[in-house]
């Protein structure tokens, strides 16, 4: 399968995802569903090492406790987000990750004093927040942004996540181990948290269909996502991953009766357009100097 199928068919399958996390969320709290979604993800990671004759152990703990934490946290907050808002609005929040990840490129540099701020990349940040604004505006009238917000600091979470796998690739970490970590991480963060929450909800048929499908559904799109980044050209699966906008946009119409205005479909419209800016932008030689010390962060 060629990189841009293989990113179609992930971004699909990340959106499907998230459908089921939304039907799991009427059963279970959203530490059960993190829960859940590590215990399904650890015995796939387990299961694909033991296949390739790879190991799971680590050299480097720390960084992978640190990026587990971070991805974690990200994933709790996008699956509440999801458990409450618009899909497609749940979904489009979190892929604010590429525009809070060249925010955090241009407070480096400013910081390092690395000359003068980029004007195309402020104002990448400027059109992307801009599309924020256009999508919380419904939130708001409808008592939920407190959810948008939890939405939003998924993404960001999301980007400093990123920086960190970056980190742990170049340390010579493989992905499956990377997934390990961080589906074990999953694993204790929700172990803990279910108990202080809602407490441990009794199973259903539908219900462990839906948390089966959560955690099947994800682990297969990020092995697709993978290969595709692996073999593919990098912009063109940066602007393909957006399609997962525009899948869960028709599964919330048709499965949810989401109510989606034209303002917030011009902000997702904006969003998807700054972040594929920011990809391309990412690509040229001097931006990706600025992303090298960037990922340190």
């Amino acid at each position: 399968m060629s990189p841009p199928m293989l990113m179609i068919a992930a971004t699909l399958l990340f959106a499907t995802m998230g459908m089921c996390v939304k039907f799991a969320s009427a059963d279970y709290s959203t530490a059960e569903i993190v829960f859940y979604r590590g215990v399904i993800g650890t015995a796939a990671m387990i299961l694909l090492t033991r296949a390739h004759g790879q190991t799971l152990r680590t050299r480097m703990p720390a960084m992978h406790f640190w990026r587990s934490l971070t991805g974690v946290c990200a994933l709790g907050l996008w699956f509440y987000a999801i458990s409450a808002l618009p899909l497609s609005t749940a979904v489009t929040l979190n892929y604010m990750s590429p525009i809070w990840m060249t925010l955090l490129l241009l407070v480096r540099s400013v910081l390092s004093g690395g000359g003068k701020v980029d004007i195309r990349l402020a104002c990448t940040v400027l059109a992307g927040f801009a599309g924020v604004i256009c999508i919380l505006q419904p939130a708001m009238e409808g008592n939920q942004l407190s959810a948008g917000l939890m939405g939003l600091l998924s993404g960001l979470l999301t980007a400093l996540a990123y920086l960190q796998v970056v980190a742990l690739g170049r340390a010579g970490e493989p992905e499956a181990r990377v997934v390990f970590y961080f589906s074990l991480c999953s694993i204790c963060a929700g172990a803990a948290v279910v108990p202080l929450a809602s407490g441990w909800h009794a199973h259903t048929l539908k219900g462990l269909g839906m948390l089966l499908a959560v955690g099947l559904l994800a682990t297969l799109a990020q092995l697709l996502m993978t290969r595709a980044y692996a073999t593919g050209r990098i912009l063109v699966n940066a602007s393909l991953q957006y399609l997962s906008i525009a899948w869960s946009y028709v599964y919330g119409v048709l499965l949810f009766s989401d109510p989606v205005t034209g303002i917030a479909l011009l902000g997702m419209g904006l969003i998807v357009a700054a972040g594929i800016m920011a990809a391309r932008l990412r690509q040229s030689a001097g931006a990706s100097r600025q992303i090298s010390k960037c990922d340190g962060l």
